[in-house]
């Protein structure tokens, strides 16, 4: 209560964050959070203000698929298992991936990787694709003559494997002039890769071809090689044979690129697609970077709608390399339903 002529008293405030200290807690959870929470000026959030949900504007007729690398196997699930769960999500596909040694890998015999196809059946899902690792430590165009043609014969054997699981697409990773994480290494100079690359796909194209199985490069970053959408076209076009396609990867190029750029360029080339989210306000580059879905800086929408434009129709396969440690199943769902948001399959309310 106050007196006459007297000004209401004013509840004492916080004083203001210091420059330094403001800059400190922003570099650590972004302006935007600390603008709402009235520590400053919101200057993120008012220059992308947030869109209300609404219902997506059409749906697209795309297939869902996740890569087994987001599961626990054969640690905690059986192949089994992975299918099972993968159809109990919503999933139509699943990637698999070809290794040096397992129940589907370099050391199994054909009866062996037919079962695997079996499984799917039985379980009730597809095999959207086959996958592998080996393209780095047997790369197509390693400098050492030994390790090239151990990786011709291991891209035979997954030429192979397709065929027997039951799928037409074979992700390759045509070459590497840089292996990052590999530093006694030699780098390949680029026209030497180049030349290697066109030249293991050529030897691989026969095989293909008789087995119905598409050879789909794959664009990657981290390779040092094809790092435009146009050299990857050039390199792909070379060969003039409908065997030889693309699996487009969005988050292979975020770091400097953009996905919805690079699909109206490759067009019809796109045999299989990797969605892979990326966050940019992470700079450094290793598999942490990657993110679950819809939890990175991914321009989503612009994507689909670019997929949209050029006819893919295929899958959608969802790569991530860390299986959630607790409650795994958690990251098969969660992805799901991520996709359903994008494929419009999901209503708000």
């Amino acid at each position: 209560m106050t007196t006459s002529g007297e000004k209401p008293r004013r509840e004492p405030q916080a004083s203001a964050l210091g420059r330094r200290e403001l800059l400190a807690y922003s570099a650590a959870f972004g302006a935007a959070f600390l603008g709402r929470q009235g520590l400053a000026d919101d200057t993120e959030a008012t220059t992308h203000p947030p869109q209300a949900a609404q219902r997506p504007a059409k749906k697209y007729d795309m297939k869902k698929s996740i890569n087994l690398w987001a599961f626990p196997y054969p640690d905690v699930m059986s192949l089994r298992d992975c299918f099972q769960l993968a159809k109990d999500a919503g999933f139509d596909g699943v990637e698999i991936n070809f290794n040096l040694e397992g129940e589907f890998s370099a050391e199994s015999t054909p009866e062996e990787i037919q079962a695997v196809g079996e499984l799917a059946r039985d379980v009730g899902i597809a095999i959207s694709g086959v996958c592998s690792f080996l393209f780095w430590p047997y790369s197509l165009t390693h400098q050492d003559p030994e390790r090239r043609q151990q990786g011709l014969e291991l891209a035979g054997k997954m030429i192979q494997a397709a065929q027997l699981v039951g799928t037409e697409d074979l992700l390759v990773v045509p070459g590497a002039v840089y292996v990052p994480w590999l530093e006694d290494v030699e780098p390949v100079p680029n026209d030497v890769c180049y030349q290697r690359a066109v030249d293991a796909v050529r030897r691989l194209l026969p095989q293909a071809e008789e087995a119905g199985v598409y050879l789909n490069m794959e664009n990657i970053f981290a390779n040092g090689f094809l790092f435009s959408p146009q050299e990857m076209v050039d390199f792909v076009d070379v060969f003039d044979n409908p065997h030889v396609q693309i699996h487009f990867d969005t988050g292979n190029i975020m770091q400097y690129q953009f996905p919805e750029h690079w699909i109206p360029i490759l067009g019809k080339r796109i045999k299989n697609v990797h969605f892979k989210e990326w966050d940019k306000r992470v700079q450094e580059f290793n598999l942490h970077t990657f993110r679950p879905m819809l939890d990175g800086t991914t321009n989503w929408p612009a994507v689909m709608e670019a997929l949209d434009q050029v006819g893919y129709r295929g899958y959608l396969t969802f790569e991530y390399f860390r299986p959630w440690q607790h409650h795994p199943e958690g990251l098969i769902y969660q992805t799901s339903e991520a996709l359903d948001w994008l494929l419009g399959r999901t209503e708000p309310g």
